[in-house]
């Protein structure tokens, strides 16, 4: 997928940032901007906004203030900092409709152009736009204040510590700007949304498509171009032409279902896994009258995942997940991947360990990873940022953010679960609260109700309310132990993970999937600092000990897979079988082979 941008030379981050909804034109924001701490709050007052105002600092964006690659690389809180920077608009987007997106800012940010507001948004894990058109001018300026809330526990943010100084299983804090902001021009209708919904049983995709700008209820068409991209039966690169269908568009959603060739091969497999990752290729042009106004250019992938008679089906096969716990945090930028290629790099050595998917841990990720995963054939479990402490407020906060996130990643063919909630994070007094066992509850059917086509696993490791898996997290490493829990169904529903009910208050097993969730977190090649759930000495006691506890998992009829702590070290938490830097800590065959049960 190919995209016209404006060059700047060293720009970071300059891959398209939206890949799944990708028009041929935009501009790459990323760079060098004047930034300053607030720590006074004064800058409202004295309208930063404006271009009076002298910063004396700059940043480099898309990276948060706490990280080396911004620049500042300062660990100290400041809850308040403000962005400037100054920018044209390209002289072929004239009479165009511009739009400014943020990939995500955390925690709540205004934005102004030329010293008007254009837009607020509040949220730290999800994307927003505005349409800038009205405000701009030859030269513009854009300023933003974005204020983060280190020190409220109630606010959804993951692994983020509320102290300077990371600590335990919390890590350094992210203020700011910490993913892709970019313009780009369009028409006054064109394509606001795309959802791709698979039917993998009766072989057809079903379409939703959402236009803007129709107030005049002009006559529009949109042809739709799907093209398979995959291994054929030889295993070679095909792309095969599947379906070219053109239809009118007479309300704002228009839905439709467009059944695809069988290809009649035998053994040609058309569906995605991690095994086979085929993609369809689609590119969507809206027409008024004969005259093209907008053009996209996406993906999908048709797979279903079900969970039945307390097994899990993937492509209607039982399915066993290998998967690893991922933090998704990186040395030198934080939340934020320094590259492209190290996103990929990420997914391409778990792969090499004999994992067929992550558990992506208390992060809302990047996009770009997302792209990765659905390329490279890499399952996904979605997780979103927690709280820690339970309120009315954090209630309304999260469910909002939640929705977002489900909205913006619905499409991804590599997400196969959803996870609002884990280890009663946010809801602490789960197992005796009627208001948190609600809220979990609701969590749970508020994301069955935006999306049914995906197992939902509202309150991971522990204190079950709703769920269409039971989902245990356990750091036992004495082989024994592990074999005679998980040998035994009864075993396994009267273990207490971490002093905790398996079920919260009433609530009781109903025969869901089982899966070990969070295991293992073995610390090797440890600093003074580190710490792990437990420690290996040399190589050789490593991989007896990786072997000692994913054996009784693998060697259990009880269980449909599980997810092993972690991929790699993150700041003092050294439990990775990866180092912090991505090095390897023993060979990663000899990692594939336990993974696997080799």
């Amino acid at each position: 997928m190919k995209n016209k941008m404006v060059k700047r030379s060293g720009i970071p981050r300059p891959e398209y940032p939206r890949p799944q909804f990708a028009r041929e034109e935009w501009l790459n924001l990323n760079g060098i901007w004047y930034f300053e701490f607030d720590d006074e709050d004064c800058g409202i007052k004295a309208h930063w906004e404006s271009e009076v105002h002298n910063f004396s600092r700059k940043i480099t964006v898309p990276f948060a203030y706490q990280t080396k690659l911004s620049g500042i690389n300062k660990k100290e809180l400041h809850d308040i900092v403000w962005y400037k920077r100054e920018f044209k608009i390209p002289k072929a987007w004239n009479n165009k409709r511009i739009l400014m997106h943020f990939g995500a800012v955390d925690y709540s940010c205004k934005v102004w152009i030329n010293g008007k507001l254009v837009v607020c948004h509040e949220g730290g894990h999800t994307p927003f736009e505005a349409d800038i058109s009205e405000y701009l001018d030859v030269n513009n300026v854009i300023v933003v204040r974005v204020q983060d809330y280190s020190k409220d526990v109630s606010l959804p943010r993951g692994k983020q510590y509320w102290k300077s100084e990371s600590k335990y299983i919390f890590y350094t804090g992210t203020t700011g700007i910490w993913q892709t902001v970019w313009l780009e021009p369009v028409n006054d209708i064109r394509l606001e949304k795309i959802k791709f919904t698979p039917d993998i049983d009766n072989n057809q995709i079903n379409i939703g498509l959402l236009t803007v700008g129709n107030k005049a209820k002009k006559e529009l068409s949109v042809c739709v171009e799907i093209y398979f991209t995959g291994s054929d039966i030889e295993q070679s690169y095909v792309r095969l032409p599947v379906v070219t269908d053109t239809y009118r568009i007479f309300d704002d959603w228009e839905y439709r279902s467009i059944g695809l060739a069988n290809f009649n091969l035998e053994g040609f497999e058309r569906w995605w896994s991690p095994e086979r990752p085929n993609l369809y290729e689609v590119t969507f042009t809206v027409f008024e009258g004969n005259a093209i106004i907008d053009k996209v250019e996406s993906y999908f992938g048709m797979r279903k995942i079900a969970a039945e008679n307390g097994v899990i089906y993937f492509n209607n096969k039982p399915y066993k997940q290998r998967l690893v716990l991922d933090q998704g945090y990186f040395p030198q930028g934080g939340l934020t991947a320094p590259t492209d290629e190290d996103i990929k790099n990420d997914i391409c050595l778990a792969k090499k360990m004999g994992f067929n998917g992550a558990r992506k841990h208390q992060k809302i990720e990047d996009p770009r990873w997302l792209y990765w995963c659905d390329h490279l054939g890499y399952l996904v479990w979605e997780e979103m940022s927690n709280a820690y402490t339970y309120t009315n407020a954090y209630a309304e906060k999260i469910m909002k953010e939640w929705v977002d996130v489900i909205n913006r990643d619905y499409n991804h063919p590599s997400i196969v679960v959803w996870m609002p909630i884990n280890e009663s994070w946010g809801v602490p007094n789960i197992n005796l609260d009627k208001f948190q066992q609600n809220h979990v509850r609701a969590m749970y059917y508020l994301t069955k109700s935006l999306d049914d086509t995906r197992l939902v696993q509202s309150n991971d490791g522990w204190e079950h309310i709703s769920s269409d898996i039971c989902t245990i997290h356990d750091y036992e490493s004495d082989k024994d132990v592990l074999t005679e829990r998980y040998s035994d169904i009864r075993n396994i529903l009267d273990f207490m993970p971490a002093g905790r009910n398996l079920y919260a208050g009433n609530f009781t097993f109903t025969g869901e999937p089982i899966m070990v969730t969070e295991f293992g977190g073995i610390a090797y090649e440890q600093n003074e600092k580190g710490w792990g759930y437990s420690s290996a000495s040399t190589k050789e006691d490593f991989i007896e000990r990786l072997k000692a506890v994913f054996i009784p998992l693998q060697s259990s009829k009880n269980i449909s897979g599980f997810c092993y702590t972690q991929l790699t070290d993150v700041e003092q938490e050294m439990n990775g079988l990866l180092t912090y830097d991505r090095s390897e800590k023993i060979p990663i065959d000899v990692i594939r082979k336990v993974v696997e049960g080799n």
